[in-house]
């Protein structure tokens, strides 16, 4: 592991929204992400933890500041270009799965690794599809599939690219407690494995003590990280 974040951020603001309906979600936020670590952001609804993670993930543009993810910085970057960094660098599991219905788990699986033009793509799927105990569904379509199913072909999908950054919003919000265990067991294990950085939202206190390092989001600002792996504990002003 080197000295060098996996995610840096310095100064980052953001704002949303048109005319009088325009809210300051993000202000000025300075954070950086060990390589290699598991970070749960948590806070309450509207605090701006879901955002902060969508920066990161290339997905919302800061409107100042600096973001670096995986050595790139991302502002000057084209959205083709954002769209390709993605693809090579950062894993994505949402809430809502967010799988195409029309296509099996195996396809869902092999479509980042086609659109970057990987010739072994539909091999790579397979492969992950049996590491999340999927093997035997991978020609069901989601519809077919449970909730819990889903997200295994969703975790799959997102680790196929051997992604230096995994990024998770409410991985298990729509899932029951057991099925819920089950899927951030793998995406720990994934984690650990594999030396990715893991960075995850949730509103759950016990998934959020099982990462290296918890941090808090309130109205747009960092009010405080914990580091349960250095021991450390650092109130941050806003």
């Amino acid at each position: 592991m080197t000295n060098t974040p996996a995610i840096s951020l310095k100064s980052v603001h953001l704002t949303l929204g048109e005319g009088a309906g325009r809210v300051h979600i993000l202000k000025g936020i300075d954070l950086d992400i060990s390589k290699g670590t598991s970070v749960g952001l948590v806070g309450p609804s509207g605090s701006g933890k879901s955002t902060l993670l969508m920066v990161m993930a290339g997905l919302e543009r800061s409107d100042e500041g600096t973001v670096v993810v995986a050595g790139s910085e991302l502002g000057p970057l084209s959205e083709d270009q954002l769209a390709r960094f993605r693809g090579r660098n950062v894993g994505i599991i949402f809430q809502s799965f967010h799988l195409v219905p029309n296509m099996t788990a195996l396809e869902n699986v092999a479509v980042p690794l086609e659109l970057a033009g990987d010739a072994s793509a539909f091999d790579k799927a397979k492969a992950e599809l049996d590491a999340v105990g999927l093997g035997h569904r991978m020609h069901h379509y989601p519809a077919q599939m449970s909730g819990g199913e889903q997200q295994r072909v969703a975790v799959a999908r997102a680790l196929v690219v051997e992604p230096q950054i995994l990024i998770a919003d409410e991985p298990t919000g729509n899932l029951d407690e057991r099925t819920g265990n089950q899927i951030v067991d793998l995406m720990f294990n994934a984690q650990r494995e594999r030396g990715t950085t893991l960075v995850l939202v949730t509103h759950d206190p016990g998934l959020a003590e099982r990462c290296d390092r918890m941090i808090r989001v309130r109205s747009g600002e960092i009010e405080e990280t914990q580091s349960d792996a250095l021991g450390e504990q650092q109130e941050v002003s806003a």
